[in-house]
């Protein structure tokens, strides 16, 4: 039984809708899904829905953007209350910073080439909290490259002179928002050294020491070194173990869906803690 419990859907900055996304789980034989848009639980209920259909168990999650002074760091949240108000509150204001730095970055871009602000919204579903994958599919829709892939690779990556920062909350106030919103908070992608600065163990301690009860360690953008050093973190303090896609789609990037998986264990511990929202189908014990 192998679950993957961090994908994206239309909700977010995912090419395929939130059934489609199970659809796809339930094809490459997964049991069970976590859906984790970017600030948004609005695909939840379609989500949920389609794995009832196919059997699967649905677990509702989340990806929240924070920062430190020296790092960008993704909070993956599991079984919150989406109507908790400090979670409203959070969400409400890492999406409005989305959409801000969206139209920087699309300024900078468009002082080179074809793009304007209409054509990046031209990519986005309804109500979708909006990201540089957005920028990337204008880019190709306007002819610059000819895939997200190839957009990031030139001109979206972190330190190119199209690349904008976002003001986001420090991660333990986001894993102690989470906490009190009944939701089980792992750290995506710790060690993902090639996307920009990571933290340090003592501060990964520190997110511990705040409430945050586990780590996203089976991670293609985690290298065997930093998969490591989260292994031994989380043996060390007792920590849920998690391994996963990232998926966002079979346009959206090459990782595919259960090429990264979570153990049934793990996801019992999951479920055992969170209690702010309920998991369905048939779940492991």
């Amino acid at each position: 039984m192998s679950f993957d419990l961090h994908t994206h859907s239309t909700v977010s900055d995912g090419t395929e809708p939130p059934a489609h996304v199970v659809a796809e789980a339930a094809r490459v034989g997964l049991a069970g899904i976590a859906l984790t848009d970017h600030d948004s639980s609005a695909g939840w209920d379609e989500a949920r829905a389609a794995a009832q259909q196919h059997g699967l168990v649905f677990i509702p999650g989340m990806e929240i953007s924070s920062k430190t002074d020296t790092a960008s760091v993704h909070m993956l949240s599991y079984l919150h209350d989406p109507l908790d108000p400090a979670m409203l509150e959070i969400n409400a204001a890492t999406r409005g910073g989305r959409v801000e730095r969206a139209k920087r970055i699309c300024e900078l871009l468009a002082e080179d080439f074809p793009i304007t602000w209409e054509l990046v919204m031209e990519q986005v579903s309804e109500d979708a909290s909006i990201g540089r994958p957005h920028l990337a599919d204008a880019l190709v829709a306007a002819g610059v490259v000819e895939s997200r892939t190839e957009a990031f690779q030139r001109h979206l990556y972190k330190g190119s002179r199209y690349y904008v920062g976002q003001d986001n909350p420090h991660p333990a106030e986001v894993v102690e928002r989470v906490r009190a919103a009944g939701g089980v908070p792992v750290i995506a992608h710790a060690m993902a050294g090639a996307r920009g600065n990571t933290l340090s163990l003592t501060e990964l301690e520190e997110l511990v020491e705040a409430g945050m009860l586990g780590v996203e360690v089976h991670h293609r953008d985690n290298p065997p070194e930093g998969q490591q050093l989260l292994l031994d973190l989380a043996r060390r303090r007792d920590l849920i173990i998690t391994g996963s896609s990232d998926y966002h789609g079979i346009t959206g990037k090459p990782n595919r869906l259960g090429e990264n998986s979570t153990e049934p264990e793990q996801v019992v511990r999951i479920l055992q803690i969170g209690t702010g929202a309920t998991a369905s189908g048939p779940l492991p014990t």
